[in-house]
């Protein structure tokens, strides 16, 4: 257990598990008063990320019962699958882009307020969001645009001591992406997950939440505005083909 956090107040979104959760109970570790919010059932607050009201209500609680805020983990997301461009909908587009990208405006429009000394706030983009391939069209879209959001966040919040940085997780496994962690075992090829990234194998939720803490944290003091990438290396190089092996020189 570290001090890290330690006197933070933090509200953590799609808490319930996968991302969310690790960083909830690794926040607490490390010193902070954490409310995880999350729509279904296994959080301290039922929430739904990307609806104006409930967002503003629990910052306001919050910081009712808190007397704070300074830190806001803006981390619920959906992923729609992998379904096509012809086959999403208008209505799949709009939960996606609802939830994933409105949800990190919305947290940041509520939470930057009540950080009177200062704060941290921290959206999940993905991989996704740099480049295609990652997922379907609609959850890479608001992806992207989770990531240009914190930019332009970063510049209208000039001066007011508030950062704003977006973390972009490989492939962890999550609920979100549980079915397929489930068929590749079913199929005997588990040790075939993550192996498009150099290390090698997939992600685990902890990994992404130690990123969040160091960016939810003072040691990220001088990080705003930037793109974190977590992803084991997935994104460092272009499609190339491994047929042969590199020895360390």
């Amino acid at each position: 257990m570290g001090e890290r956090l330690k006197g933070k107040v933090a509200i953590v979104t799609g808490a319930a598990s996968g991302i969310g959760k690790a960083s909830v109970e690794l926040f607490r570790a490390d010193g902070a008063t954490v409310i995880g919010a999350d729509i279904g059932e296994g959080a301290d607050e039922r929430a739904d990320a990307g609806d104006e009201t409930t967002v503003r209500g629990l910052v306001e609680q919050v910081v009712r019962q808190h007397g704070r805020l300074d830190i806001f983990f803006a981390n619920a997301g959906v992923s729609g699958g992998m379904a096509t461009l012809s086959e999403q909908t208008e209505q799949d587009w709009a939960e996606i882009v609802r939830i994933n990208l409105i949800g990190c405006a919305l947290a940041i429009k509520y939470a930057a307020p009540a950080m009177t000394e200062g704060g941290s706030i921290v959206c999940t983009a993905s991989v996704a969001g740099i480049r295609s391939g990652a997922g379907g069209a609609a959850y890479s879209a608001s992806k992207a645009g989770v990531i240009n959001l914190v930019q332009n966040a970063c510049q209208q919040l000039a001066g007011s001591g508030i950062r704003v940085n977006a973390i972009c997780p490989g492939l962890i496994e999550t609920g979100m992406t549980g079915a397929m962690y489930e068929a590749a075992r079913e199929r005997g090829q588990a040790h075939r997950i993550g192996e498009l990234n150099p290390l090698r194998r997939g992600g685990e939720p902890i990994e992404i939440a130690r990123a969040a803490l160091f960016l939810a944290s003072d040691e990220s003091s001088y990080v705003n505005g930037h793109a974190l990438v977590v992803d084991g290396g997935l994104t460092s190089s272009m499609p190339t083909a491994r047929n042969f092996d590199f020895k360390m020189l």
